[in-house]
């Protein structure tokens, strides 16, 4: 919680107050033009109230995003942290195909089938540990 009172969340929060005041008092003065006869106002007079209640539900998910991001550097209980950070595991199910590519015909079609032959093969891997450097 005391994240939410460091200056830059002060100044937030007042920002959102000032938004919410300020679309207020806008709808209300719409109001007052729509009630003299000007029929373009009564549109205005519902979506300034619109845009503080839109506000005010951003400043709530910013909130509750903030208050998260502090549970999240937690590790939970039974998942083992990787990198300072737990990660869930992810299984990959890869269908092979097979296709005749004639090497000599294009080799740079055959040289990237196998480097996703190799990707296949090596599901923990990433990109970028792919060893052989002449088929990149």
């Amino acid at each position: 919680m005391r994240r939410l009172l460091t200056p830059g969340w002060l100044a937030g929060h007042a920002l959102m107050v000032l938004a919410v005041v300020t679309c207020l008092a806008l709808g209300w003065w719409q109001a007052g033009r729509a009630a003299e006869g000007n029929t373009l106002s009564w549109a205005y007079t519902f979506e300034w109230p619109l845009f503080a209640v839109f506000s005010i539900l951003i400043w709530f998910r910013e909130v509750r995003l903030t208050l998260r991001k502090g549970r999240a550097d937690e590790p939970s209980p039974g998942v083992e942290p990787v990198d300072d950070r737990p990660r869930p595991v992810i299984t990959r199910h890869v269908r092979s195909t097979t296709a005749e590519v004639d090497e000599e015909a294009d080799p740079q079609l055959a040289a990237y089938n196998h480097y996703l032959a190799w990707l296949s093969e090596h599901p923990e891997a990433r990109p970028g540990d792919y060893p052989a450097k002449e088929y990149r």
